[in-house]
């Protein structure tokens, strides 16, 4: 029986070595509220360091015969009680507000930075005194801490900042005072003890440049919330007194006028929401960016 093989088949295709993919091209994507925020902050910060440029009149002029006036190619957002260009005290009234919350901040972020320091450094029972401080303070809501302190202080401008930075603070204490724990147990710094480092130079060259990373993104969203705080404690007269442009206060002012005048009060109310609406979407942006989630 003769049995016939089929000759076999030699696949002469040589394979082609592997190649790489191709690198994925990252492409950075716009994003309208980001621009949108940044660009209106960029005009606050116009509005705060040169008014004259964006509404050249006088804020505290009065016109009794141009009284309650409707927005109009001569007053674009309308007149007062007294007479005054709303859209020239809303644009002074920037200066106001953000120099009040800048200057709440500062205090809040030096006093927070400095204490939160502290208490991730010392002892247990010092570390345990703070924080137990920082949660009293913190479960009382910023406004009634804020209230109460300028209710002993009196009402006023230096009140009000220093009210608002005190009332803020433990928050910015407790991320500092996390973030040192962290640190302090860190490889470099245990070799900077061994090798000698004094504490002084310990905390400037090692511990503080590595806590102090997340302060610059909460102190943006924290400018937002005191510029709020400052024109609700403004609105009930606990800060700068008429006839002063700030946003609170004239919220305070045109508050009689709602329903014969409602531009006197809803505009500096929609400039405050714009702000810290502004500040919140790019401190948040800052945030993931600093987290890593976004790129």
């Amino acid at each position: 029986m003769t049995v016939t093989l089929a000759p076999a088949t030699i696949d002469t295709h040589t394979p082609h070595p592997s190649t790489p993919p191709a690198p994925t091209v990252r492409r950075r994507r716009w994003r309208p509220g980001l621009l949108a925020a940044g660009a209106y902050l960029i005009l606050l910060v116009v509005a705060a360091v040169w008014p004259t440029a964006l509404a050249p009149g006088d804020p505290l002029a009065a016109d009794p015969l141009g009284v309650l006036e409707a927005p109009s190619a001569a007053h674009w957002l309308g007149t007062d009680h007294l007479g005054r260009d709303v859209w020239t005290r809303v644009v002074h009234g920037a200066g106001h507000s953000l120099t009040i919350g800048l200057a709440a901040t500062a205090i809040a972020v030096t006093g927070g930075v400095l204490l939160g320091l502290l208490a991730g450094l010392t002892h247990r029972l010092a570390d345990e005194t703070l924080s137990r401080a920082f949660d009293a303070i913190s479960a009382f809501p910023i406004l009634l801490l804020a209230l109460l302190f300028i209710a002993v202080a009196g009402p006023g401008t230096v009140s009000l900042i220093i009210a608002i930075g005190v009332a803020t603070l433990p928050h910015h204490a407790r991320v500092v005072r996390g973030q040192t724990l962290l640190v302090r147990r860190a490889a470099y710094v245990e070799q900077a003890v061994t090798f000698g480092l004094s504490r002084p130079r310990l905390v400037a060259r090692h511990v503080l440049p590595n806590v102090i990373g997340p302060v610059p993104v909460l102190a943006v969203i924290g400018l937002g919330e005191a510029i709020m705080i400052a024109a609700g404690l403004s609105f009930l007269g606990m800060g700068p007194q008429p006839p002063s442009p700030e946003w609170g206060a004239m919220l305070s002012e045109g508050r009689n006028y709602l329903q014969v005048a409602w531009w006197i009060t809803v505009l500096p109310g929609v400039a405050v929401t714009a702000t810290v609406v502004a500040l919140t979407v790019v401190g948040r942006h800052w945030q993931a960016r600093f987290d890593g989630r976004q790129r």
